[in-house]
């Protein structure tokens, strides 16, 4: 092959790459996105008179199959995957924090409320470890939410009470939407059973 036939050859493979590059770029400019969703926080019963304590709500743990944005579904015992076509509007450990710190600010019992580098003066703290958060399609599709909680007296470090709280709640269709609501379901009773617990302990 000559110089002029290895010079033609050459531009005619990286004009081949470009077009190939631009394809890929296209496809990924069109490609269908999945639907976002968000949680809710829980209806607690507000009241006007605050105490002076002040609670800290650190990021829960979590597992590294549900500490993302991912929607978890349990296939069987071992087997899980992510729903298709569907994602939380931020981490799930994340979007967990934010909504109970809402829901703590909404009931108005508490002197001050926040996530860490707020700069709050804790009196304590809310230590959370997020167990469960999907849908179990092992027989009829349900939701389930599992979040252990610790309570922690920041003052000298000292748990001062813990529970497991769970709730399971039938998913009402086997569609995206469907699963979503039943996940929200379950955790507005979960986070309005840790709200108010931890309001009863404090």
């Amino acid at each position: 092959m000559g110089v002029s036939e290895r010079l033609a050859y050459r531009r005619g493979v990286t004009a081949a790459v470009v077009a190939v590059c631009l394809a890929a770029l296209s496809g990924c400019g069109t490609g269908a996105k999945n639907d976002t969703f968000d949680l809710s926080a829980a209806a607690i019963e507000a009241s006007s008179s605050a105490r002076s304590r002040q609670l800290l709500v650190p990021d829960p743990t979590a597992l590294k199959v549900l500490d993302s944005e991912q929607v978890v579904v349990r296939l069987s015992g071992s087997e899980v995957q992510y729903l298709s076509g569907a994602q939380w509007s931020d981490s799930l450990p994340k979007v967990v924090q934010a909504k109970l710190v809402e829901t703590f600010e909404n009931t108005g019992r508490l002197g001050g409320v926040g996530k860490p580098g707020q700069g709050l003066a804790i009196d304590y703290q809310l230590v959370t470890d997020i167990r469960a958060f999907e849908i179990d399609t092992n027989g009829a599709d349900r939701a389930i939410v599992e979040i252990s909680v610790k309570l922690l007296n920041d003052r000298n470090g000292t748990v001062k009470a813990q529970q497991v709280f769970r709730a399971t709640v039938p998913a009402s269709g086997t569609q995206n939407p469907a699963y979503i609501s039943a996940l929200d379901r379950a955790f507005g009773q979960v986070s309005a059973q840790i709200v108010s617990w931890t309001l009863s302990n404090i």
